[in-house]
């Protein structure tokens, strides 16, 4: 099972396999391709799966209540939209028709409020507008 924070649910939808630093990327990918084979997800409260190679850092702000904000934006609207309460402890899976509706609510900004101030947003902007091109996480059947 892969721990996720809600913010990352947005995060996984424009992921090209570009990050912070190689371990991260590396560790991205691995969890793009459980997702993208099926495995399930389990929303948590704080730093996640994501997160693990970022936490020995000093002042990693995956602890930073700016990123607990995120979440709950993250989660708010994402749930809305898919029509789920996006909570912790929730399990679910991305399959194709879920991660089709996320892809849809983030190219037309309805899940996006969240990603205000992040530093990946014109990339993410970027890989929406050309229909999601290039992306590591594909949805399951």
């Amino acid at each position: 099972m892969i721990h996720l924070r809600p913010h990352h649910l947005l995060c996984l939808l424009t992921y090209v396999g570009k990050g912070y630093s190689p371990d991260f990327v590396q560790n991205y990918d691995r969890i793009a391709g459980r997702m993208s084979e099926g495995e399930e997800i389990e929303i948590v409260d704080g730093p996640d799966d994501i997160c693990a190679p970022l936490l020995t850092e000093d002042g990693a702000h995956c602890h930073g209540d700016s990123v607990g904000a995120r979440d709950a934006l993250a989660a708010r609207d994402a749930g809305a939209w898919l029509g789920l309460e996006i909570t912790v402890g929730v399990r679910l899976t991305l399959n194709a028709t879920r991660l089709s509706q996320l892809r849809a609510g983030f190219a037309s900004g309805h899940v996006r409020i969240a990603c205000q101030g992040c530093d990946w947003a014109d990339l993410c902007t970027d890989v929406a507008q050309g229909g999601f091109a290039g992306v590591r996480l594909t949805g399951a059947l």
